[in-house]
């Protein structure tokens, strides 16, 4: 297994190198730049001079082959440098001070989806094809089809604005969560609960199901101890992308519910052409979803005995 990690963070460091190149090209390659008028909405207009010198300090008036590299070496010592839209904080501050609250966001979802999903699923495969099977699918397809952002709106429109129930924005308190946490937790749920509908009727299919049913198991042990524990085990799979995934923050959900996290931030970052703070927080993501997927595979190998390291 150590090894197999071994090898797998080389692989990781590699991706990494690889994606912030095409980033750091991508970046460059758009119109504009961040200190000139045609740098988007956040474009600052300077006079030549100014802005010559201002390019000079931020080092964006060498090659790019040159700036590709400094910037290499920085993030290794893990400098990312300072925001160009907000010179007064470092990217590493600012993305301390938003993700921090796209992670409270993410977890709290991902236990949420995580939890109705199998609920779900579980409920759904084991009554296929009655009406308690067919609500359940409903509802996952109902959270597969619709956008988190208009399921955002409707309930805004309902709970804020025609029942007055919960505040329309915001994160300082728990009743802020409710609406942020049903809505980005619809589609991650939807998912899980199709999987786990799957699994569940594919467990039931097996030999030695019907097995422990001739022996006179009873139906609590038998979904206890064989069914959910042989059933779930191809669900570890997709939690890992999931929580990956809502883990790194949302820009409609963040946008629509006024809270201010990192996939908000990320975003705004893109239109302002702020160089720095996009690859910053491009590495963030492209590190964490590489390091869960790694604990994923880790952790179903170790949940299934069946599956060994190569």
């Amino acid at each position: 297994m150590a090894r197999y990690i071994f090898f797998r963070i080389l692989g990781l460091i590699g991706t990494l190198l690889v994606l912030s190149l095409v980033i750091f090209l991508l970046m460059h390659a758009i119109p504009g730049g961040p200190f000139d008028l045609s740098g988007g909405d956040k474009g600052i207009s300077l006079p030549d001079a100014v802005r010559q010198e201002i390019l000079k300090s931020a080092g964006l008036d060498k090659s790019l082959f040159e700036q590709y590299v400094n910037y290499v070496w920085r993030a290794f010592h893990l400098d990312f440098g300072f925001s160009f839209y907000k010179p007064s904080e470092t990217v590493k501050e600012i993305i301390a001070r938003t993700w921090k609250i796209s992670a409270q966001l993410g977890i709290i979802t991902f236990f949420f989806s995580t939890t109705t999903g199998i609920i779900l699923g579980v409920i759904a495969g084991l009554h296929q094809n009655t009406i308690v099977d067919y609500f359940a699918t409903t509802i996952a397809v109902i959270g597969t089809v619709f956008p988190n952002f208009v399921v955002a709106v409707i309930l805004v429109v309902i709970f804020s604005v025609i029942l007055k129930w919960l505040p329309s924005g915001g994160w300082n308190e728990p009743k802020n969560w409710i609406m942020p946490v049903v809505a980005y937790s619809l589609l991650p749920m939807s998912q899980i609960a199709r999987y786990t509908r799957t699994s569940i009727i594919e467990v039931l299919g097996e030999d030695y199901i019907r097995t422990a049913v001739a022996k006179g198991t009873n139906r609590r042990s038998l979904i206890r101890d064989h069914l959910l524990r042989n059933a779930l085990i191809p669900i570890i799979t997709i939690l890992g992308p999931i929580f990956a995934d809502v883990l790194t923050g949302s820009f409609f959900i963040e946008t629509i519910f006024r809270i201010p996290g990192l996939g908000r931030y990320f975003t705004s970052s893109i239109t302002a052409r702020d160089y720095p703070m996009v690859l910053g927080t491009t590495l963030l993501v492209a590190t964490i979803m590489s390091l869960v997927n790694l604990l994923t595979d880790i952790l179903y190998a170790t949940v299934d005995p069946r599956i060994r390291f190569s």
